[in-house]
C-alpha cells in the first residue's frame, strides 16, 4: 500500500481514484484500491478546501516511488493481542479507561469482571431523561455514572493530543461496533452521543460473549488485601457481596467523589492536582459557521463549524476553549443532590441551531482552601452548589448574557435561547466564583473575541458552571501503572492520567497490557 499526503481538494470533488491519477500524473487504470486516508478542512482562505491523504495500490511498489518519490510506504496497521494469564481481574468502571481495559483482556482470553455504579446505557438514557424534562435527578444514574461513563452524553470527540499506535486500534473497535467509517480518517473525528451509544451496547454483548461478567447497578464500596489478591466489597439495591480477585483495576472517572475518599482512606497515595473550572458560552452555531468557513459557510460539505482558543491573561493564567460542541446543547452533569454543574452535547449529525463550548480557567494547589488531597473536590463542590442556588434550587442553570457578564450590564437576552434543560434562571454569574476566577474569565473573553472576532456578541450567553472538565485529584502509580499496592492500577481520566475518550481509552490498553506482561520489568 502507498500513500500521498497533502492533496488539495475541492469540497464536492471527492472522485478519490480521478484525484489522485491527476496528482501523480498516471493513468487511472495504473492504481487500484483508493481510499481516503486523512481528511482536514483549510479554512484559511475565503475558498475552503479539503486537504486530503490517500492510499492506494499498485503493481510494482518499488519502481512506482522511483519514478513518484512523493508517495511512500505504508502498512496496515494491527495490534497484537498478549497472551492470557491465570488471574482474575475486576474493573472498577465503564467509561473508556475501563472499557478498553476489560475489552483488551477479553480478547486475550483473561477472566474479567466490570463493576458499574450507574446503569447500562439503554436504561441510563430514561434517568437522563428524566432530569432534563423533569428535574429529577437519580445520583447512581446520570451524565456522570453509568456505562461509557461521562463521555456517552458528550460530543463524543476522538480527538487527543497524545501520539500512540493504540489510537488506530480505538477507531477500528469503534468503527467495528458501528461508529461511522468516517472517524478512520476526519482530522478531528467525532462519534456523537447518539452512535455512542449504540457502540456501547455492541461492545458490551461482545465482551459478554469473550465471557467477561458487567454487573451493573453495583458499586465498590470497599476492598482489602488477602493472601493472594483481593476481596472487593459490592453493594445493589442495598445488598453487599464480596468478589475475589488477584488485579483491581480503578478506571473511577471523575466524579466519584465517595470513591477518591475511600481509596485516601485505605492509604492510596494521591495528591490534588491542577484542572479548571468556568462557563458554557452559546452562540448561533450560524455565526460560528460565518466566521470559521466564510464563503463557503452554506455549503452542503461542510458540517456545522468547531473552533478552538487558548489565551494568557494578563495574570498568567491559562483561559481556553474545551469540549466544543458544534450544533449541540448545554447539559447537566452533576450527580450530587443540591449541586449543579453544566456539560456540552452534540448528536452526531450536529445540527441544533446553538454551538457551546467550555471557557475554563486553569487552577492551581495553591488555589484551594488547604493541602488536603482532596481539596480540589471541594472548591468543585462549593462552585456546583453555589450555581445550584443561583440557578433556583431546581436544578435550572443560572444563565448570564456574556456581555452583561464582562461590563455588569442588564439587558435582556436577546436572540439566542439557552440550549440547556430542564431550565434556565437569568443572574448575575459574578456571584457564582472568586474574583481572581471573573477577573481571568473576563480577560480571557476579551482576548479570545480580539483572536476570533465576532466571538462574542450581542446574543451571546454564558451558563454555570463547568467544573469537571478533568480530575482534581492524581493517584499516584509506578512505570508499570501500579499504585503503592501491588496489583491494583488506579487508570484513566479519574485517576489523573488522561483528558478524554481517546487518552483514556489508550491508558486502559496499556493497562491490560501491563497486567498480561510476562514479567515484572514491563516486558510484554
Amino acid at each position: 500500500m502507498l500513500r500521498i499526503h497533502n492533496v488539495k481538494v475541492k469540497l464536492g470533488k471527492m472522485d478519490e481514484r480521478k484525484i489522485v491519477s491527476q496528482v501523480l500524473n498516471v493513468r487511472e487504470k495504473a492504481i487500484r484500491n483508493v481510499q481516503l486516508s486523512k481528511q482536514s478542512i483549510d479554512a484559511r482562505r475565503q475558498n475552503v478546501h479539503w486537504i486530503c491523504s490517500f492510499d492506494f495500490e499498485v503493481d510494482d511498489e518499488d519502481a512506482f516511488i522511483k519514478t513518484h518519490p512523493q508517495v511512500q510506504k505504508v502498512k496496515p496497521y494491527q495490534y497484537v493481542y498478549k497472551q492470557a494469564n491465570d488471574k482474575k481481574v475486576v474493573v472498577v468502571g465503564s467509561g473508556p479507561a475501563g472499557l478498553f481495559c476489560a475489552y483488551t483482556l477479553a480478547c486475550a482470553g483473561q477472566d474479567v469482571t466490570v463493576i458499574e455504579r450507574g446503569k447500562k446505557v439503554e436504561e441510563r438514557v430514561k434517568d437522563v431523561d428524566a432530569l432534563m424534562h423533569e428535574g429529577i435527578l437519580n445520583p447512581m444514574s446520570n451524565i456522570a455514572f453509568g456505562e461509557g461513563g461521562a463521555g456517552t452524553f458528550s460530543d463524543g470527540k476522538l480527538t487527543t493530543g497524545i501520539k500512540n499506535h493504540r489510537l488506530r486500534y480505538i477507531l477500528e473497535t469503534f468503527v467495528k461496533h458501528g461508529a461511522p467509517k468516517d472517524i478512520l480518517y476526519a482530522s478531528k473525528p467525532h462519534i456523537g452521543t447518539d452512535y455512542l451509544r449504540k457502540v456501547l451496547i455492541d461492545m458490551r454483548h461482545f465482551m459478554e460473549e469473550k465471557g467477561v461478567c458487567f454487573m451493573f447497578e453495583t458499586q465498590m464500596i470497599d476492598y482489602s488485601s488477602k493472601a493472594q489478591g483481593y476481596q472487593v466489597k459490592v453493594k445493589k439495591n442495598q445488598q453487599i457481596q464480596t468478589i475475589d480477585t488477584d488485579v483491581l483495576v480503578l478506571a473511577i472517572g471523575h466524579s466519584a467523589r465517595d470513591t477518591y475518599e475511600l481509596l485516601y482512606q485505605k492509604g492510596l497515595p494521591m495528591e490534588a492536582k491542577a484542572f479548571a473550572v468556568g462557563l458554557r458560552i452559546e452562540q448561533s452555531q450560524e455565526k460560528i459557521n460565518q466566521i470559521q468557513y466564510k464563503k463557503s459557510a452554506h455549503s452542503p460539505y461542510l458540517k456545522a463549524a468547531p473552533y478552538k482558543l487558548a489565551v494568557q491573561t494578563s495574570e498568567k493564567r491559562g483561559v481556553y476553549t474545551f469540549c466544543m460542541c458544534p450544533g449541540g446543547y448545554v447539559v447537566p452533569s452533576h450527580h450530587e443532590a443540591g449541586t449543579l454543574c453544566v456539560n456540552g452535547m452534540s448528536y452526531y449529525s450536529r445540527n441544533a441551531k446553538n454551538a457551546n463550548s467550555a471557557i475554563l480557567v486553569n487552577v492551581m494547589p495553591s488555589d484551594f482552601e488547604s493541602d488536603h488531597p482532596l481539596a480540589g473536590i471541594a472548591f468543585q463542590r462549593q462552585l456546583e452548589e453555589k450555581a445550584f442556588k443561583l440557578g433556583g434550587e431546581n436544578y435550572h442553570a443560572p444563565v448570564q448574557l456574556a456581555m452583561n457578564y464582562i461590563n455588569g450590564t442588564n439587558y435582556p437576552l436577546g436572540k439566542i435561547e439557552p440550549s440547556y434543560l430542564p431550565g434556565y434562571t437569568l443572574t448575575d454569574l459574578n456571584q457564582l466564583f472568586p474574583a481572581f476566577i471573573n477577573r481571568n474569565l473576563k480577560e480571557g473573553l476579551m482576548l479570545m473575541n480580539q483572536k476570533m472576532p465576532g466571538f462574542i456578541d450581542e446574543d451571546t450567553l454564558l451558563t454555570g458552571v463547568e467544573a469537571r472538565s478533568s480530575a482534581p485529584v492524581r493517584i499516584l502509580r509506578n512505570e508499570y501503572l501500579e499504585s503503592s499496592s501491588q496489583g491494583i492500577y488506579p487508570i484513566g481520566e479519574g485517576a489523573g492520567y488522561a483528558g478524554g475518550i481517546m487518552s483514556a481509552a489508550v491508558d486502559g490498553m496499556v493497562c491490560a497490557e501491563m497486567i498480561l506482561r510476562e514479567d515484572k520489568n514491563g516486558s510484554c
